[in-house]
């Protein structure tokens, strides 16, 4: 009896033999398509894999280098590019009631004074407003360009100045200038010489570049504590936000927050002003 069980198969049943006939011969024939499938399928490619975007966007180089126009000269701004830099700040939005660009009811009787006293209280300043709008480059022609294009834009008529001509220059007294810098190579050892006071001249500057920014834009503001703006030197204002640090600050205003719109209204502004602008006034008020 041990002998037999020794021997004996593991199909019992005549239901076994049949499973066990039928996967002999399915388990081949599948493993045999499989392997054919295999060998004779080739990868699909994408159809739009061939498309002109396709390829220029798989060929197009890994930097590009762009040619802008340079900044236009003082004297030679247009009303328009003025306000988008200056005066947007307060006129876009009304602060410190500014007439908001756009509102005809608000500047009607500031139209009807005319230009010429429009001008003189640009240039002297008022109220919260200060002389220049801020920007002590603009020319007297600049400050009636912009005043021109914010009143037209209101409801206004009137005549815009004329730009100045300026002559051109001849192209050989430009590459003298252009070449001018190359002429003093034996000044380069003397400012290696002394890094301490280069560097202090750098920190200066970057400080300067601050306070200029803040005259220019940040002033209207914050110099009368408008729309809950901190004043510079209020230590109890600043402390909370000097506490969230100066990437935050300066993500507010790149974003905007409360009554101040995002840049503080000057979208020329970029990002390493902006910082110059809050560390000048940060400290100010620790």
């Amino acid at each position: 009896m041990t002998e037999h069980d020794q021997h004996s198969s593991f199909i019992k049943t005549p239901q076994q033999l049949v499973v066990v006939i039928l996967l002999s011969f399915l388990v081949p024939i599948i493993g045999i398509v499989l392997l054919v499938q295999l060998v004779v399928s080739k990868p699909g490619a994408d159809p739009n894999a061939l498309t002109s975007e396709s390829v220029a966007a798989r060929i197009q180089p890994v930097g590009r280098v762009e040619f802008g126009a340079p900044a236009a000269a003082p004297g030679a701004r247009n009303g328009e590019s003025i306000v988008k830099t200056t005066c947007t700040t307060c006129h876009q939005a009304g602060v410190a009631n500014a007439p908001k660009i756009g509102d005809a009811n608000a500047w009607g009787p500031v139209i009807r004074r005319g230009l010429k006293e429009m001008l003189a209280n640009a240039i002297k300043g008022k109220g919260a407003m200060p002389p220049r709008g801020g920007d002590a480059s603009l020319t007297d022609d600049e400050l009636a360009r912009a005043i021109v294009y914010m009143a037209n834009q209101s409801g206004g008529k009137l005549k815009e100045p004329a730009a100045p001509k300026q002559a051109a220059k001849p192209a050989a007294a430009q590459q003298q200038q252009a070449q001018a810098p190359a002429a003093k190579p034996a000044a380069a050892p003397a400012s290696e010489a002394k890094p301490a006071p280069a560097a202090a001249a750098q920190a200066k500057a970057a400080a300067a570049d601050g306070k200029a920014v803040y005259d220019k834009v940040c002033f209207a503001c914050h110099a009368q504590g408008l729309a809950g703006s901190p004043k510079p030197g209020d230590k109890e204002a600043w402390a909370p936000r000097i506490k969230q640090g100066t990437p935050a600050l300066v993500e507010s205003v790149v974003k905007g927050k409360g009554a101040m719109p995002p840049k503080a209204g000057s979208p020329a502004l970029t990002d390493a002003e902006i910082r110059a602008a809050v560390d000048f006034m940060v400290s100010q008020s620790k």
